[in-house]
């Protein structure tokens, strides 16, 4: 294997430890008893640190003139990633692990929908398709648990819809920042995510870290540190060595890992429909990646 061939090969693999990785992430927020806002906050803060560290130790600098270009759109979807955040991690409150990602990946579609509007890229009927069948698959998850979970069920289907609603806000708002790449992009909104939820913090409840016990200290160290920031690092190396739909395909890991540790970890019940409708979102969105 050549040496092109052996980066390719080994960036499959970090993209596929990473999205296995985020499909974990469930469990370990259900064991931190703080509020979804102070949770993202801690997160943004973790792997915020972390990143710093690294670039500190591989002596990487952040190009100043781009920043400046770039800031108001950097600013803007670092908060889109902290407001995406606290509304999946009410979502993961709320309802089940697996109901709350199939939501979220509706995130995609809506990014396919948007474009042809914002960019001007051409909407093919294939893609209406996938939208329209996507669409449907939501309304299967989201009827299914109106009538056997009630409303509980219902809201967090809905915080995971508005978590895919800014997730593709962060997606869009990307497309838009051209001079700053990959890890010192992710950085540089995780700041941004900071010095928007450090007020939101302060106004809906204020701080609470000092009451964590050591099992919520330890799970959020895996959030903060594990699942943001080592394993964000992964996932932006991995992008600049595959093609953009392979990595699309591939990140589809992530739902299919959280329904599983949804029913076979957490032992939450899943129904005929919700797996079709997942199906519906997650087949539907690979195929039109493909």
């Amino acid at each position: 294997m050549n040496e092109a061939g052996q980066h390719s090969k080994k960036a499959r693999t970090e993209l596929i430890c990473s999205m296995t990785v985020f499909g974990t992430i469930g469990i370990f927020v259900r064991g931190i008893p703080l509020p979804s806002g102070e949770l993202a906050l801690y997160r943004a803060v973790l792997a915020a640190l972390l990143i710093l560290g690294y670039f500190l130790f591989s002596r990487i600098r952040i190009d100043r003139s781009s920043l400046k270009r770039e800031l108001i759109i950097l600013l803007a979807s670092g908060a889109a990633m902290g407001i995406n955040w606290i509304l999946l991690f009410e979502a993961y409150r709320y309802t089940t692990v697996s109901a709350a990602t199939l939501s979220y990946y509706f995130a995609p579609v809506i990014v396919t929908v948007l474009c042809p509007v914002l960019f001007h890229e051409k909407l093919t009927k294939k893609q209406v398709l996938c939208f329209v069948m996507s669409t449907a698959g939501v309304v299967m998850i989201i009827g299914v648990h109106n009538l056997d979970g009630g409303g509980r069920d219902l809201i967090g289907i809905l915080f995971g819809l508005g978590a895919a609603v800014f997730y593709a806000s962060v997606i869009l708002l990307n497309k838009l920042i051209k001079g700053v790449s990959g890890i010192q992009r992710t950085f540089l909104q995780f700041l941004a995510a900071i010095a928007v939820l450090i007020p939101y913090v302060a106004c809906t409840g204020g701080f609470h870290l000092a009451e964590l016990s050591r099992a919520g200290w330890g799970n959020l160290l895996i959030v903060g540190l594990f699942h943001t920031g080592i394993t964000y690092c992964m996932y932006f190396s991995s992008l600049k060595e595959l093609r953009g739909q392979e990595a699309a395909i591939l990140s589809y890991i992530d739902p299919m890992v959280a329904v599983l540790i949804s029913v076979l970890v957490l032992g939450e019940s899943i129904t005929g429909f919700q797996v079709i409708g997942g199906m519906l979102i997650i087949g539907f969105a690979v195929w039109n990646e493909i």
